[in-house]
């Protein structure tokens, strides 16, 4: 009897220790789906936009982590799975076009709703922050701050400089999935007419992947 009571309890342990390990399992699981893989060009900036966080959230996240040395293969933690799975699914749309003359139109994208005075096709090119693509004056916009995602060079006849846009319809792993707004921050002696240049950061050839695209901006209102 000893005996089969040693077993019984055994068993029980077993089955203890498997229910145990199924939860640590599942955990296992569902912690993995809060990671990102970082690949080449990768911001912060990038991810919070992408997943529907915060910069500072993924900051937090990620303590151990320098923003300035995100490299392919690094794991980042997303801290709200929820937020990652609604940001992935995100795309812009628009919403309405107001019949009445003094109502502007509205598109929304990620979550936040912009008014916008008019829409521009363009044909965009991108361009990094390698010395050869920036002349005498180095990796710095028109005003002398450095580039930055969310920076365009434009034609300022076409475009005025300062002008905010929602940009849409382009593909490059290095921008935010679907759209992204950006300010005409800067110009080219190449960028004329209905032409815009978008910068990227990351090398050279990762942001040449680019190529000539097909882009629509939404001016928004300021």
């Amino acid at each position: 009897m000893k005996r089969l009571k040693h077993i019984g309890k055994a068993m029980k342990f077993a089955v203890l220790a498997a229910a145990i390990a199924g939860l640590a399992q599942t955990a296992g699981v569902a912690d993995a789906a809060s990671l990102h893989i970082a690949k080449e060009g990768d911001t912060f900036f990038l991810l919070a936009q992408r997943y529907g966080v915060s910069v500072d959230e993924l900051a937090k996240a990620n303590p151990n982590i320098a923003a300035n040395n995100i490299y392919a293969g690094l794991e980042i933690k997303v801290p709200d799975e929820k937020s990652v799975e609604a940001a992935s699914d995100s795309k812009p749309q628009l919403l309405t076009e107001k019949a009445t003359a003094n109502e502007k139109p509205t598109i929304e994208a990620w979550g936040k709703t912009f008014n916008y005075s008019k829409v521009v096709d363009v044909k965009a090119t991108a361009y990094s922050a390698a010395a050869d693509e920036n002349g005498k004056w180095g990796a710095v916009d028109y005003y002398g701050n450095p580039l930055k995602l969310g920076t365009i060079a434009v034609d300022p006849k076409v475009i005025p400089m300062g002008t905010k846009v929602l940009v849409t319809g382009y593909s490059h792993p290095g921008l935010p999935d679907h759209s992204f707004v950006a300010v005409a921050r800067d110009q080219g002696s190449a960028i004329t007419g209905k032409r815009i240049d978008i910068f990227i950061p990351g090398n050279k050839s990762f942001v040449n992947d680019f190529g000539f695209q097909d882009v629509k901006l939404y001016v928004i209102d300021k």
